[in-house]
């Protein structure tokens, strides 16, 4: 009987109520900070680069739309631009301190607007260019205006177009750095022996790299064409984030091309791959979450 009153005389213990952890709040909440800043040019590169995917994705589906979806419609528009080419004095310098490299070419065939070339969409997309070693495959715009260059691969007007041809160099330009992009990012990386595709219309040349270099900015360069050599020119800045440098990547042409390059130029684009960056966010939400879940328990019980 006493066993019994002295059982029933104990209260249970009482339950622990979770309150709020203020201080663990804004730990967590510097840590989730920090975190996105850390990660903000992953994220901000990969939709970047999805959206210049759709471009190249969308200009496939064009293709397959009348008239671009006729052989003979497309092989008219490639004369074209390779009737410019033939009229086109063409060349480029780059002149000291600047960053981007001045066109001297000039056509002297009036009837051929440069805008309207190879542009069937209308919307300045001139084609594609794929380095996979390097991780680049952007699309290709008319011309090297801020706003291009802000989200794809201008071409220098002036330049040849890309469209092959002996003696001739399509100069092609991107950034390097910019904080919400990749664009030209790893073309430092680029090797004698690399190999990188252009595409136009239905159409993909390989090229293999047979110069990289740097120069200062104030070193005047010449690009110009080489009699009976088929070249393209990337050009960017360098080092990253700084700029003060130039980066210029020669490739000439491959014939016949690889067929696995041109296979990769003409399917889909594979970039951005997949989003990491959305792994680790979710994997430090997670923990701060439930870091301040659990530390909201352990805080003493207010006093009764």
């Amino acid at each position: 009987m006493s066993d019994t009153r002295e059982a029933a005389g104990k209260r249970a213990p009482a339950r622990r109520r979770w309150r709020m952890p203020w201080l663990q709040l804004v730990a967590c909440l510097v840590i989730l900070a920090g975190t996105c800043v850390f990660l903000y040019p992953h994220i901000a590169s990969w939709f970047s680069q999805r959206d210049q995917s759709r471009v190249v994705e969308l200009s496939r589906e064009w293709m397959q739309q009348p008239p671009n979806n006729d052989a003979t419609h497309r092989a008219q528009q490639l004369e074209r631009a390779r009737r410019y080419n033939k009229a086109l004095a063409s060349g480029a310098v780059y002149a000291a301190n600047a960053h981007v490299a001045t066109s001297k070419g000039r056509s002297t065939d009036t009837s051929l607007d440069y805008w309207t070339l190879l542009n069937l969409d209308g919307s300045g997309y001139l084609g594609r260019v794929r380095y996979g070693s390097l991780g680049i495959d952007l699309p290709i715009y008319h011309g090297t205006s801020d706003a291009t260059l802000q989200h794809g691969v201008g071409h220098l007007e002036g330049t040849s177009l890309p469209v092959g041809g002996a003696g001739e160099r399509a100069v092609l330009t991107a950034h390097r750095g910019l904080p919400t992009a990749t664009l030209f990012n790893e073309l430092n990386r680029a090797a004698v022996g690399d190999t990188f595709t252009v595409s136009v219309l239905d159409e993909a040349l390989s090229y293999r790299v047979i110069e990289t270099r740097v120069i200062r900015p104030d070193q005047t360069e010449a690009i110009l064409p080489d009699p009976g050599r088929d070249l393209v020119t990337l050009v960017t800045c360098t080092p990253l984030g700084i700029n003060s440098h130039r980066i210029l990547v020669t490739g000439e042409r491959i014939v016949p091309p690889p067929l696995d390059e041109v296979a990769a130029a003409q399917a889909a684009p594979d970039l951005p791959g997949f989003p990491w960056w959305a792994v680790v966010l979710g994997g430090v939400v997670v923990f701060v979450v439930g870091d301040v879940w659990r530390c909201g328990y352990r805080l003493p019980a207010p006093p009764s």
